[in-house]
């Protein structure tokens, strides 16, 4: 008997633009001074769920990994703030880090599939909601 194998249901465009609008969005009320918790956690949670799906796909693109998780390291930094004092901001030197991190999920979500993000995302939720 023929072993089968999951079906892959790629990553539309719709998906894609889902990602980079929550994420883009954010980046640009951060430009403007205007990000709040609500955009910081959209953000935060598009550049989660890619890089720990990456941890179950290898993926061929170089530094990806390393890309995300100096984003991550950035977003908690601007996370404690935001927490301590209720102002959303990004330094200086957390922008390109950030921007970098949101070029990265771009190129990176297209090597990933719909059922792995979704999955992904369910995880990460359940355990921040434990």
């Amino acid at each position: 008997m023929k072993k089968s194998t999951p079906l892959r249901v790629p990553v539309t465009a719709g998906l894609k633009d889902s990602y980079a609008l929550d994420m883009h969005t954010a980046y640009q009320a951060a430009c403007l001074g205007k990000l709040n918790v609500e955009l910081f956690s959209r953000l935060a949670s598009a550049i989660a769920v890619v890089l720990t799906a990456l941890e179950h796909k290898d993926t061929h693109l170089p530094n990806a990994v390393e890309t995300l998780d100096a984003a991550v390291a950035a977003l908690v930094q601007i996370r404690v703030r935001g927490d301590a004092t209720d102002v959303w901001a990004f330094t200086e030197t957390e922008f390109p880090v950030v921007l970098d991190g949101i070029f990265m999920v771009e190129q990176c979500i297209g090597t990933l599939d719909v059922a792995l993000l979704e999955r992904t995302a369910a995880s990460l939720s359940a355990n921040a909601s434990a």
